[in-house]
């Protein structure tokens, strides 16, 4: 593979083949698992919506008290472990029969896969200085989209037989993929036990007395609610708001998979540093704030005029997306204290899924229920909070340099 070659260092390699694995995973869950929820098991559209409410609350929780695991135990250690418990929990959901174990296991998947992030980002904070940091983590985002891409096209198998059986066995393999992301997180070593013995280096200053980085979790938080825009709002918006077919929503998140594997590297590139982020992300506000107002105008005109509008938005949505994404990464890394990477990188996760949880909400009592005013609402949220960002940036003083990072440590056991 390209990001294998590319990086031979052990860590990067391993990262990206369990991403690889745990991609694929999640491609084929999003495409069966409501249905297999609904179809299967028998639990009504409310419970698993109720469920998936909690599993998200859940994972706020989960992905603060990672950073924390992750500072006692390693990082590593932390993510190699959740990962095998989602897994469980994935291949839980085969024999769940009342809607308490759906809701009891829903968490458990959902909360272990916030704590991987968590943990996931301390690993690259801890194992990667300055722009490798940023650029690795822009790697494994593409082949993340890639991947589930892949996974997607893999679950049409089942879709398409639409058995039981076919079901069942689509469930069963996005808890065996997410087992085989383990084995190359497995295989990562430290000399002298060194990546596992955090608790050796100095402690760092808590986050939660950091108000620079306070502040740029809160931004973040709703610069993150983009994404809830893109999967909810918008095929919600297009359904009820356009004449568009239905064939243009599965088009248009099509086109921004695409643009995000092929550009998400080249933003990164040009948001390595704090001032550099600040502007990366004040641009994915202006961008987002033309998004939101093509969006609106596709609930006018003839059908055409509406696909183009459609489009045109979703191309700036997804320009915004690379954008605040490359900034986002930049600012939780440089303003973290090293000493404290896992704290400071659970809660910058935490934020995430603050945004994420709330995103839906947001989206829905403005732009699907108040239309155009709604569209300008949001319009006008990400735009302040890209200004807010870059004014918060240009006082901030990079913390980085405090400690030496892993990597120059670590080998892969052969």
């Amino acid at each position: 593979m390209y990001l294998v070659a590319k990086h031979p260092d052990p860590v990067a390699r391993a990262l990206t083949l369990a991403t690889v694995a745990a991609s694929l995973s999640k491609g084929v869950f999003f495409s069966v698992s409501v249905l297999f929820f609904t179809k299967v098991a028998g639990f009504t559209a409310t419970t698993v919506g109720f469920g998936l409410t909690i599993a998200g609350a859940t994972a706020v929780g989960a992905a603060l008290g990672a950073g924390y695991l992750a500072r006692t135990f390693g990082a590593r250690k932390v993510l190699l472990v959740v990962t095998v418990g989602q897994s469980l929990a994935l291949a839980s959901y085969l024999v769940v029969r009342t809607p308490s174990a759906f809701v009891i296991v829903a968490c458990a998947a959902v909360g272990q896969q916030a704590m991987q992030r968590t943990a996931l980002a301390t690993m690259i904070a801890e194992s990667f200085t300055g722009r490798d940091r940023v650029e690795i983590r822009a790697r494994l985002r593409v082949v993340t989209n890639v991947s589930i891409a892949a996974g997607t096209a893999l679950a049409a198998v089942a879709l398409a037989v639409g058995t039981r059986s076919a079901y069942l066995l689509a469930m069963l393999a996005t808890a065996a993929l997410l087992l085989v992301s383990a084995l190359p997180l497995s295989r990562i070593r430290g000399t002298a036990g060194q990546v596992d013995r955090p608790e050796r280096r100095a402690r760092g200053r808590s986050p939660f007395l950091d108000r620079t980085y306070l502040a740029a979790t809160c931004l973040y938080a709703v610069m993150t609610m983009q994404f809830g825009m893109l999967t909810v709002g918008v095929p919600l918006w297009v359904a009820g708001w356009t004449k568009a077919p239905a064939v243009t929503v599965p088009a248009l998140l099509a086109l921004n998979t695409v643009i995000v594997s092929l550009l998400q590297v080249w933003a990164a590139r040009g948001a390595t540093t704090l001032h550099s982020a600040g502007r990366a992300v004040a641009q994915a506000g202006l961008l987002l704030a033309v998004a939101c107002g093509f969006y609106a105008s596709a609930a006018h005109g003839v059908v055409a005029a509406m696909v183009v509008a459609l489009t045109l938005a979703t191309v700036a949505h997804s320009f915004a997306e690379i954008l605040s994404e490359a900034g986002g990464w930049t600012l939780a890394f440089e303003l973290a204290d090293p000493a404290n990477a896992g704290a400071y990188q659970g809660v910058n996760q935490t934020g995430m899924a603050i945004g994420t949880m709330l995103a839906p909400l947001v989206v829905t009592t403005t732009a699907i229920e108040r239309g155009t005013a709604g569209w300008v609402a949001l319009a006008a949220l990400f735009l302040i909070t890209g200004l807010l960002t870059l004014r918060l940036v240009r006082h901030a003083v990079p913390k980085i340099g405090q400690s030496e990072p892993i990597t120059s440590r670590v080998r892969s056991a052969n």
